[in-house]
């Protein structure tokens, strides 16, 4: 297959532990031929197909000059068997934006994972409200009185804003409420903002797992994202420690019941993340940990992505 990743700048990868890289490696060894290029470089003008200035990649053994590109040039999204949107978040008007591109390239005849129109119907925050059983008390509101009211009903909680990544943004309040009114006005910018409150979940010391759904089935291994020190975040671009475990009965339970309703939505590859026995968020624009799974239990998370690429361009094949 001719594949076509959207991905942030190559120079940006830190390759030991990139999942875009981590696809890419299994997809070169396979045969499959690789190809590049940024949201920024996709283009529709009238009477065209969605075009993209991308660049051919060929991966070397070189640790540090790890890819060989030919010259850019421009292509059809169509003109590729398949095309990954990788890029990370922040899910922003220019990410919006990408992915109406990306639907009209479907209409061309490109087959893009993840779905473009199921990557703007899964805001990664509030896609967790359609699983009520599966998540821990919750509110979103712009309302500070609301803010309050939930804090003196759960003592202790979590505020975040919707839109942020990575751990960026996210505060504890704990029983006396100290900075509350600051940390709600900082996050909903006196009223103008949305924001996502959750009680506080203790287990989060045992870690944040990030189980990963690719192709409907959950993988048998999750990452725990455990909190170093005096931090409530066990983001590991926060500094959490990762630490691969084996799914506990809960974690099959969430992957088993919310696998089959994200894959029917063309989300071939999802990272939910779940706190003790309750989801906290379901990641789709770039869910990342193949490589830390791999690293520490051998499960070969890049080759059941591919598995299910492969299976899913078999199946939609005339």
């Amino acid at each position: 297959m001719k594949l076509l990743f959207i991905a942030d700048p190559l120079q940006s990868f830190k390759i030991y532990k990139d999942t875009t890289f981590a696809m890419m490696r299994e997809a070169q060894r396979r045969g499959h031929t690789l190809a590049v290029c940024e949201p920024q470089h996709i283009t529709w003008q009238r009477g065209s197909k969605v075009t993209a200035r991308v660049c051919d990649i060929q991966l070397t053994a070189d640790p540090v000059q790890w890819y060989a590109a030919q010259p850019e040039r421009s292509a059809p999204l169509a003109s590729f068997d398949a095309v990954l949107m990788r890029k990370d978040p922040p899910f922003d008007s220019e990410y919006f934006y990408a992915t109406h591109l990306l639907e009209q390239a479907e209409r061309d005849g490109a087959r893009v994972f993840n779905k473009p129109r199921a990557l703007r119907d899964h805001p990664e925050k509030l896609a967790i409200m359609e699983f009520p059983e599966f998540i821990g008390p919750t509110l979103v509101t712009r309302d500070a009185a609301d803010i309050q009211r939930f804090h003196a009903e759960h003592g202790d909680i979590i505020l975040k804003p919707l839109d942020g990544m990575g751990g960026m943004g996210i505060f504890r309040v704990g029983p006396d409420g100290l900075n509350l009114g600051s940390i709600t006005e900082t996050l909903n910018r006196h009223g103008a903002q949305s924001v996502m409150v959750q009680k506080f979940l203790p287990e989060i010391v045992e870690g944040d797992k990030r189980v990963l759904i690719i192709g409907g089935a959950p993988v048998p291994f999750c990452l725990a994202r455990i909190p170093q020190g005096s931090e409530v975040r066990g983001n590991l671009a926060a500094g959490g420690k990762g630490v691969a475990k084996p799914l506990s009965t809960r974690d099959w339970e969430i992957g088993n019941a919310l696998g089959p309703a994200l894959q029917a939505r063309g989300l071939l590859l999802a990272g939910v993340d779940v706190i003790g026995d309750c989801v906290t968020e379901i990641n789709v624009t770039s869910p990342t940990c193949f490589q830390e799974i791999f690293d520490q239990t051998g499960c070969d998370v890049a080759a059941l992505f591919i598995d299910a690429l492969e299976a899913a361009m078999t199946a939609s094949a005339p």
